[in-house]
């Protein structure tokens, strides 16, 4: 019995399962490191888009003394890996991994929620989480500061989301998704024209230490290098295109379905909520429409690949702890995340299902599609004031 107590105290308090974070974040990234540069070669990349900016040279061209494969980041990055980039890898890694885990680890301990709920949070999203600092990924901090824009937003605190959902825009685009949050502001002028000044101001930064042409220059190259890598996503049985488009493209055989028909059908539905304005004011559906987004930005993405389901996966999570009866349905659905979508890419999944089924037909997608259809069944339907509970 005092074990049990013992165990119960350790998992249900979320400053030791943020600790295990930590502790992961920095083991995960030594270990990459010692096993050589092709194994960091993520990072690599990072760090070379702060001494390719220096030098102004291309930054969306193949640099195969360096590194391999290409960057697909703003030229703003530069100025957030500058600090990690100068010092030796081995530290540059792990520091790298600590500070994105610790924008993650901050937005859950801001969700309203109990100590209880955010510890378990976090322990539901570890193995995805595992997932994507072992690829050194961004993904863990953008998640962070996606949540972190709509909780500022419920906050009043409209420089701090515009902030976010910028720094996001600017490394990676996929931070404007923070803009479903809008219609939640009060203070709209506010936050649009913190929202400009902050743009400017990550404009004009890598400037200072490149060149005006250089930066305009690499904004335009950046858009002609994602239209290309959106065309070379788009490949049955690759490694990205892990989404609900690619589900039905490699279901059927047809690479050919374009984004753009499935965003006909997504992009209306993903909205549909909006129409609920007496819902507005209460906190549980902004979180609800936040868990939507999350989920929205991984299916509807052709660049999505397992690495980029700890941002599903905390949307997934969101809408679970919103709950105030976790019905069998519910907890069936969880626990079809955790097995499908987290641990698919671990050995609980012989390599020849792993081959032949779950990379094949991006089956990791499944569990966290049917979640958003259900997200958006509940956002058309319940009442966020009675239904759900966020303690």
């Amino acid at each position: 019995m005092i074990l049990k107590e013992k165990f119960l105290k350790f998992i249900l308090n979320p400053r030791y399962i943020f600790g295990v974070y930590l502790i992961i974040a920095v083991v995960t990234a030594i270990s990459k490191f010692l096993r050589g540069p092709q194994a960091i070669n993520n990072y690599l990349i990072f760090k070379n888009v702060f001494y390719n900016t220096l030098e102004q040279k291309n930054l969306y061209l193949q640099y195969p003394e360096r590194y391999f494969d290409m960057n697909h980041y703003g030229v703003f990055f530069s100025l957030l890996i500058a600090p990690f980039a100068v010092m030796p890898d081995w530290l540059g890694i792990s520091l790298w991994n600590v500070a994105n885990t610790a924008i993650f680890l901050f937005a859950i301990y801001k969700l309203p929620f109990s100590d209880a709920k955010k510890a378990l949070f976090a322990l539901f999203c570890l193995q995805e989480y595992i997932t994507a600092a072992i690829s050194l990924q961004f993904n863990i901090a953008l998640v962070g500061l996606l949540m972190l824009s709509a909780i500022y937003i419920y906050e009043n605190k409209e420089v701090k989301s515009a902030s976010a959902i910028v720094i996001g825009i600017f490394v990676k685009l996929y931070g404007i998704v923070g803009l479903s949050q809008f219609f939640f502001i009060k203070n709209k002028f506010k936050f649009i024209l913190s929202g400009i000044i902050v743009a400017v101001i990550c404009l004009l930064i890598p400037m200072i230490y490149s060149t005006p042409q250089f930066v305009l220059q690499s904004y335009a190259d950046w858009s002609h290098s994602l239209i290309s890598k959106n065309n070379d996503n788009q490949v049955l049985g690759n490694m990205q295109d892990i989404s609900l488009m690619g589900f039905v493209r490699r279901i059927l055989g047809d690479a050919s379905i374009s984004n753009l028909s499935f965003l006909a059908f997504g992009l209306p539905l993903f909205a549909l909520p909006y129409i609920r304005i007496k819902q507005y004011k209460n906190y549980a559906f902004q979180l609800m429409i936040l868990a939507s987004t999350l989920l929205f930005l991984v299916l509807f993405s052709s660049g999505s690949e397992s690495p980029t389901y700890i941002i599903a996966v905390a949307g997934v999570m969101i809408w679970f702890f919103l709950q105030k009866e976790r019905t069998p349905l519910v907890l069936g659905m969880l626990i079809f995340v955790i097995i499908l979508t987290c641990f698919s890419p671990s050995d609980l999944f012989p390599k020849s299902v792993k081959v032949n089924y779950i990379i094949k037909y991006s089956l990791k997608a499944v569990p966290c599609i049917v979640v958003w259809f259900r997200i958006i069944y509940e956002l058309m339907t319940r009442d966020f004031e009675k239904d759900y509970s966020l303690q």
